[in-house]
């Protein structure tokens, strides 16, 4: 398996994961024409975030996207995982967990970040296994929001 960071080139299979995630997640639709040009603003603008992809014998099967939370606490940044989605046929078989590796390795090699964050939603058992095997735990905070564009959350 290999990781890489994704290019512009990648922007459909990006825009498909997402699409894919959306709807098996969450059960909304994705409005294409909101969804590839935020997937590509991250391309025009690397300090909206990264997308990090997983292939296998060449084919694309998973990805992670980061964004950035300055947290003036720590005086570092948190990196925040999300965007992730795994190919079905692909899934248990290590692709998240490598994602998960190389940004991780990544994180400690730079003293500018002081962590890791994800959020998760409540139902999704199977993701919060998977993230717990990996060392990472509940946080004492959780998320609220007020949405103007988009799907709207159904919490």
């Amino acid at each position: 398996m290999r990781i890489r960071d994704a290019t512009l080139a990648d922007l459909e299979f990006i825009a498909s994961a997402n699409h894919a995630l959306a709807l098996e997640t969450e059960g909304q639709v994705l409005d294409p024409e909101l969804l590839r040009p935020g997937v590509r603003a991250v391309f025009e603008d690397p300090a909206r975030g990264r997308y990090y992809l997983a292939e296998v014998d060449g084919r694309l099967v998973g990805q992670l996207m980061t964004t950035y939370e300055w947290s003036d606490w720590r005086n570092g940044v948190f990196l925040w995982i999300q965007s992730v989605y795994v190919m079905p046929e692909f899934r248990g078989s290590g692709v998240f967990r490598s994602l998960f590796a190389h940004l991780e390795a990544l994180a400690r090699a730079d003293s500018r970040i002081c962590g890791i964050r994800l959020y998760v939603d409540r139902g999704n058992e199977r993701a919060q296994e998977v993230y717990g095997r990996l060392g990472m735990h509940r946080s004492n905070y959780s998320v609220m929001e007020s949405v103007f564009r988009g799907p709207q959350s159904h919490g």
